[in-house]
């Protein structure tokens, strides 16, 4: 289709007409794509207004950023605001960090900070350390996952005893979460947890730990500067 058919099926009275339409624009420049994006950002199809919002956070222009923050922090649909808040991850724009720790302190449904903690690890901004520990400790294991997958992402090695002590959470992922995560913590801690892991009863977990140790000693040595002994087993 071309920009005008495009443009004419999003305005269709037919869900799937929109739904198709919205799709062909993956390969439309940002330019051209974000106000056609637009014309669907609010569309009574719940599963059209997700794809659109995720097309904004990877259909990158000036605009998507307000865009998107407007939506985490006044759509009344908590399933919006965490799809707008998984957008801002994949948009990478620095300022999202302030929005994203707002929604990950002050929002009350699981869903919504689970998706700012994941995307508070993609900023990759240090800075999100507190507010993913306090995530971390929250005692819900979705919350627990994104966590300890973001305080990979940001390579916070001073949490590193803190993350050691899920290497035997009961939940496999988890397991395979830190495993991750400890791929990118280079510490001589990290490589004696993945070896444990690689033992792991779940072939995913020890399969995450195989690769996480790889990565590890494909890069530079290890660096056994002070973070407190861990016991793990």
């Amino acid at each position: 289709m071309n920009l005008q058919e495009i443009s004419s099926n999003l305005d269709s009275d037919n869900a799937r007409d929109r739904m198709l339409a919205l799709a062909s624009l993956r390969n439309i420049p940002a330019s051209e794509a974000v106000p056609l994006i637009k014309k669907v950002l609010n569309d009574h199809h719940v599963a059209l207004r997700s794809m659109a919002i995720f097309s904004l956070g990877i259909k990158r222009t000036d605009e998507c950023y307000e865009l998107l923050v407007n939506l985490l922090l006044h759509d009344p649909d908590y399933g919006i605001r965490a799809d707008a808040a998984g957008a801002l991850g994949y948009l990478g724009d620095p300022r999202a960090f302030e929005p994203l720790s707002r929604a990950f302190l002050e929002e009350t449904d699981w869903l919504v900070r689970f998706s700012a903690a994941v995307s508070l690890g993609n900023l990759k901004n240090p800075e999100a350390y507190d507010i993913l520990l306090q995530a971390l400790h929250s005692g819900e294991v979705m919350l627990q996952q994104a966590a300890i997958a973001a305080l990979g992402e940001i390579q916070a090695i001073e949490a590193l005893e803190d993350l050691l002590g899920f290497a035997n959470s009961p939940d496999w992922l988890v397991r395979q979460r830190l495993a991750e995560a400890l791929g990118h913590l280079n510490h001589p801690q990290s490589l004696a947890a993945l070896t444990y892991l690689e033992k792991d009863s779940h072939p995913q977990v020890a399969e995450a730990a195989r690769l996480a140790r790889e990565q590890l000693q494909l890069g530079a040595t290890p660096d056994p500067k002070s973070t407190p002994e861990s016991t793990i087993g």
